[in-house]
Order: C-alpha cells, then sequence, then structure tokens
C-alpha cells in the first residue's frame, strides 16, 4: 500500500518507516523540513499549506506528528506550542485528506494516556471519559481534531499513547544515565501508575490497527501491565544492577521541571488496553521485567 507517515523522525516514526518498508509498503515522509528524497512530502502547518497532489492516492495515514511533549520546561508559550502542533496540523491534516479525489481508507493518529489525566488506582479503558488539566485537554482537542477525516468515511484510530519504552530515546533513555550511577530513585510517593509500551509493541499495534478493519476510535496503546513507579524503579535497578535508593520528593521534582512534573512524573494513569486485547493483539511484552531485559540487552534469565 502507499503509506503516508508523519513525525517519521521522531521515536516511533524512525521504527515504523523500515518496519513498513520491509513489509513491501510504500512509505512516504511528510516532513516539516527539507525534503531529502523523492518520497518526502513537505508540508507547513503553521501556515496552512499541504500540497494536495503529492499525498493523492495514499491509501493509509499514519499521523505521529507533535513537538516533544517533555523538550522544554512548560510556560504559556511553550504550551500553546505543544497544542498548536498538535490540534492544527491534525486539522489541516484531516481536512485535506477530506478534499482528495481518492481518500485513504485509514487515518492512525496518535493520541495519548494524558487524556485520563491524574486519576489515581482507578482501572482505565477506552470507555473511561476525560480526565482534567491540560494534557487531557490537548488529547481531547487533538482526537476531535479527526472529525474532519471521519465524516468523509475514513476509518480514524485515536491510539491513546503510554509511557514508550525504547533504549535509543524517550523516558528510559533519560532515566538510564542517573540510574547507572545509583542515584536513581522513587519519584514522588511512588504510588503512581505509569502505564507504558516498548518501542516494538507500539509499531506492532500501528500495524495491527492497520490491518484490523474493524478497529477505530480510541485505542489505548499500553501494555495490561501498568507498573506503579516504585514497581517501575526497582524492576529497572534490578535490571542494572544498581540501587535505587535516592527518591525525587515531589516537591523537588515540581521545582525542578514545573507543571510538567506533575503531570508527566507525579500523575497517575492505570490505563488497560481492552479494545486491544478483544480485539486479539498478541502484546510482544505484556510485563515490565522481560521488557526492560529485551529493551536493555541484559542476559538475566526470567
Amino acid at each position: 500500500m502507499k503509506v503516508l507517515v508523519t513525525g517519521a523522525t521522531g521515536l516511533v516514526g524512525s521504527e515504523l518507516v523500515p518496519f513498513l518498508k520491509k513489509q513491501g509498503h510504500d512509505v512516504f515522509r511528510l516532513t516539516r523540513g527539507a525534503a531529502h528524497d523523492a518520497t518526502d512530502v513537505v508540508w507547513d502547518p503553521q501556515h496552512n499549506q499541504l500540497p494536495k497532489g503529492r499525498i493523492e492516492g495514499t491509501e493509509v495515514v499514519v499521523h505521529l506528528a507533535g513537538e516533544n511533549i517533555a523538550g522544554k520546561r512548560w510556560n504559556p508559550k511553550v504550551k500553546e506550542e505543544l497544542r498548536r502542533s498538535r490540534v492544527e496540523g491534525t486539522k489541516l491534516l484531516c481536512e485535506t485528506l477530506g478534499q482528495l479525489e481518492t481518500r485513504p481508507k485509514t487515518l492512525i493518529c496518535a493520541s495519548a494516556i494524558g487524556f485520563y489525566g491524574d486519576r489515581g488506582n482507578e482501572m482505565l479503558n477506552e470507555t473511561s471519559p476525560a480526565g482534567s488539566g491540560f494534557l487531557a485537554g490537548v488529547c481531547q482537542e487533538w482526537e476531535d481534531a479527526c472529525a474532519p477525516a471521519r465524516q468523509m468515511g475514513i476509518r480514524v484510530v485515536n491510539l491513546r499513547i503510554g509511557v514508550i519504552l525504547s533504549s535509543k530515546g524517550g523516558a528510559l533513555a533519560k532515566m538510564l544515565p542517573p540510574f547507572k550511577m545509583g542515584v536513581g530513585g522513587v519519584v514522588g510517593t511512588g504510588n503512581q501508575y505509569w502505564s507504558w509500551i516498548t518501542i516494538d509493541d507500539m509499531v506492532g499495534i500501528i500495524d495491527f490497527c492497520i490491518k484490523q478493519e474493524r478497529m477505530s476510535g480510541p485505542v489505548n496503546a499500553t501494555t495490561p501491565g501498568p507498573v506503579t513507579n516504585y514497581e517501575f524503579t526497582k524492576t529497572l535497578g534490578s535490571e542494572i544492577g544498581r540501587p535505587t535508593i535516592i527518591p525525587m520528593p515531589g516537591m523537588i521534582a515540581r521545582i525542578a521541571l514545573g507543571e510538567m512534573a506533575n503531570e508527566l512524573l507525579l500523575a497517575s494513569s492505570r490505563v488497560m488496553p481492552n479494545r486491544l486485547s478483544e480485539a486479539g493483539y498478541k502484546f510482544l511484552y505484556p510485563s515490565l521485567e522481560p521488557a526492560l531485559s529485551h529493551l536493555l540487552g541484559s542476559a538475566k534469565p526470567h
């Protein structure tokens, strides 16, 4: 198939593109930078520019683009950029797809478990209502921005993505240096749930949702084994053979990271992938210890 991918150079996109190519698909990258080859299509969401002619005939679109949520300390300007890069870019893409002579059958659009907000021990699934807070608001707008595509008969999947674990980037790569130095530890109370997914399963889930035509609407891209921050910390320390005795109190996290700490580190989201499980997706790494062992190349038997 002809597949169009936005955010192709990001953590997920850089793994997804070669995976799709190996499967024999023609993959085109929608990029905001300069085109490197004939498969790159340049767009400018900020100025509402997306060349319809270049994406005509696309059968599947995987939309992953958006500014890094943890790239800069949040302030009103940064928060607006995070919102705009997701909502306005998605709206432009979906409106343009709806105007094509031959519209794609499927749009897989990234969202995030931030949709649910800080919910403590509550077990959350795709039918759970949205939470409160900045990220919950952004995620709702992000998913709503897909309406023009849905109204034109395109099958839309909104992937509510958890904490992606990869040795090449994201949260795990940032955590490894302090943990390897023995200064890693529990954040806040440690009771907050972190709902995670390996990069391998993230790519597998996108592929699954492309192929499963009955999948549409919100889909939680998390494993069935969410863990508390305490459990995550102890498991990671065990995998790399380092102590995890230096905690980061919530107050220190807030001083260091500001508002971002509340929503990314201290918020609790116990999210279950009900729709994937019901549809028959088989997780490569449903539990944390083997997942970390795989990602970190540990030789420990499990």
